[in-house]
Parts: structure tokens; C-alpha cells; sequence
């Protein structure tokens, strides 16, 4: 690991198969909702001001109230830009200790190309993407207990950039194997077909969450586990996306709901519910691109979570 140190990290979280954070099992025999963890892609949309954020909230603010409704967030920004110290610091100072923040791995990383289409040339090898790696890596690192996974967020692949599935799971099968263990991970593909149990396997035996991502030309997560354990350690990693096509057809403003997915999400909060039978952890993020303003979004799935949880 190019002889990084993550002294921070390794201080104050749990051994990689443990419970992550306040949670212990304990809390998971009894089946508590509250191992299901909901928040929204991002928090710094200006149209969240007024329908979520009080008028007037100053961007500087946004997190430290988001923090107030959500214990958790995924950080997007960190997909085009790996973050400095002071905004990482300031993402600590500003949640609470119990707080979980997710954020993605760089593009330069996963995608690895300068336009559109990805570089598979590039792409996860050691000599172009490890020192990105383990700047992204030691600057999360100052999260401390508050590092939540780290998702590698792959593009769609045509055959140009991958003949075969394989190739790219043997690419990304080293790649695994060569993350330092004081982190957690998620893996998410676009390529439906590659969703099999060679790939929930590959994620198993790196100790790596398989995410699930709710969108047009992907299966649901019921569909998944019909086909395949998507359980691959010991959380569930959940991202609610969209059609972004479709939505922007519609609006250019993130302040309110314009699509129903009231059926897909009902679905949701009955995947979930299962899921506390398997005593695990789950973390789920709405974009705004789901369904036109993430913050309602997650609260609505959490309410039907909570819901169904109470019919079980």
C-alpha cells in the first residue's frame, strides 16, 4: 500500500468483518430498524433550500443540518476530484461521531478516460491509478469512525472496452486484493449480464458489498436475489439513480418529486425488511435524479421501511 500509514482509521474502527461503528449484535439479533441506514446522494443542491434546508441557509451550513435528518450521506463530489484535507475535516466537524459518510472512488480510477468513454487501458491498473488510490485513501482516512464505504462506481462497458466479463474481473479481481484492509468497500457495475454469481463470489472473497443500483436497464435488488446471494459481506449497499434522461426531460430543479416510483420503492422497503433477517447492515441513497428531490425521497422509503418492519 506504497507505505501509507492509517493509523486514524485503524484506532477507531472495528476489525473489517465486524459490526461497523455504534451497532453490535446485540442490537442485530433483536432485528433493529436501525441497522438500515437512509440518506441522499449528496447534500449541496441549492434547490434544497426551502423545501428542505430552512430559506436562507447558507451553503457552508447545508451539511450540519442534513446531519440533523440523516445519519448518513454519500459524497459525489469525490467521483471528479479527490477532496482536501480542510473540506474532509470539515465534513467531520460538522456531523456527529455516529455519523456515516460514503463517498465514491475517483473517476480517474474507474474510468480512467479523458472524454465519454472509458480508458480499459488505464482503467484500475497499478502504474496509472494506484498513486490516485492512495491519495484518495489517506485523505479519507481523516474521517476517522465516521468513514463509511467507499464505492468503485464503473461506467457501462462496451466490448471495446472489455471483450469479455472476465477480463474486466480479473482487472478488477487484483485490484481488490490490493486495497488496504481498514476500509470498507462496494462495488457497482452498469453491465446488467455481468450481474452473476462469479461476481457476487469475487466480491465475497474480497469482503466487498455488490451494490445495488435502482435504475432503467438494471435489475431491481428483488430481481437480484433471485438469480444470485447478493449479500457479500456484512452490509448492503443500496443506491436509488433513476433515469436521468427521463427526469431531465422534465425539470432542471431538484426541490420537489416529479416521477412516482412509489411501486419500485415499495419493493424497496420489502427487500429491506427481509434483509433483517440476515443480520446485516444496509446503507441506501437517493439521488435527486430518481424521482426529483433525494431528501423526500429517503424519507419516504424510510417511512415504508419502518412500515413494513412493523408487519413482519
Amino acid at each position: 500500500m506504497s507505505g501509507l500509514s492509517f493509523i486514524q482509521v485503524q484506532s477507531e474502527l472495528p476489525p473489517r468483518r465486524g459490526i461497523r461503528l455504534t451497532y453490535d449484535m446485540t442490537m442485530a439479533r433483536k432485528k433493529d430498524t436501525s441497522r438500515i441506514r437512509f440518506g441522499t446522494s449528496s447534500f449541496s443542491s441549492e434547490d434544497w433550500v426551502g423545501p428542505f434546508y430552512p430559506p436562507g441557509t447558507k451553503a457552508a451550513d447545508f451539511l450540519r443540518i442534513y446531519a440533523k435528518h440523516f445519519d448518513t450521506v454519500e459524497v459525489d463530489s469525490t467521483y471528479y476530484r479527490i477532496p482536501s484535507n480542510t473540506i474532509v475535516d470539515g465534513w467531520a466537524s460538522k456531523t456527529p461521531e455516529d455519523f456515516l459518510i460514503a463517498a465514491k472512488f475517483p473517476r480517474s480510477i474507474v474510468h480512467a478516460g479523458e472524454g465519454a468513454k472509458p480508458n480499459s487501458k488505464f482503467l484500475l491498473t497499478s502504474d496509472h491509478t494506484y498513486g490516485e488510490r492512495d491519495k484518495f485513501l489517506k485523505v479519507m482516512s481523516r474521517l476517522g469512525k465516521r468513514a463509511g464505504p467507499l464505492v468503485l462506481q464503473f461506467p457501462y462497458f462496451s466490448k471495446r472496452e472489455f471483450t469479455t466479463a472476465e477480463q474486466f474481473m480479473d482487472r478488477l479481481d487484483v485490484f481488490l486484493g490490493d486495497l488496504p484492509r481498514e476500509f470498507r468497500y462496494g462495488v457497482e457495475i452498469r453491465n446488467s449480464r455481468w450481474l452473476s454469481p462469479g461476481f457476487a463470489e469475487l466480491c465475497h472473497r474480497h469482503n466487498s458489498a455488490l451494490v445495488l443500483v435502482d435504475q432503467t436497464w438494471m435489475p431491481h435488488g428483488d430481481e437480484v436475489m433471485k438469480i444470485l446471494d447478493l449479500v457479500t459481506t456484512d452490509f448492503v449497499y443500496i443506491r436509488l439513480l433513476g433515469n436521468r434522461q427521463e427526469i431531465e426531460a422534465i425539470t432542471d430543479k431538484w426541490d420537489k418529486e416529479v416521477i412516482d416510483h412509489q411501486e419500485r420503492m415499495q419493493r424497496w422497503a420489502k427487500f429491506l425488511v427481509d434483509l433483517l433477517d440476515r443480520e446485516i447492515f444496509a446503507y441506501v441513497y437517493a439521488n435527486n435524479h430518481y424521482a426529483g428531490h433525494a431528501p423526500m425521497t429517503a424519507r419516504r422509503l424510510r417511512e415504508m421501511f419502518l412500515s413494513e418492519a412493523k408487519k413482519a
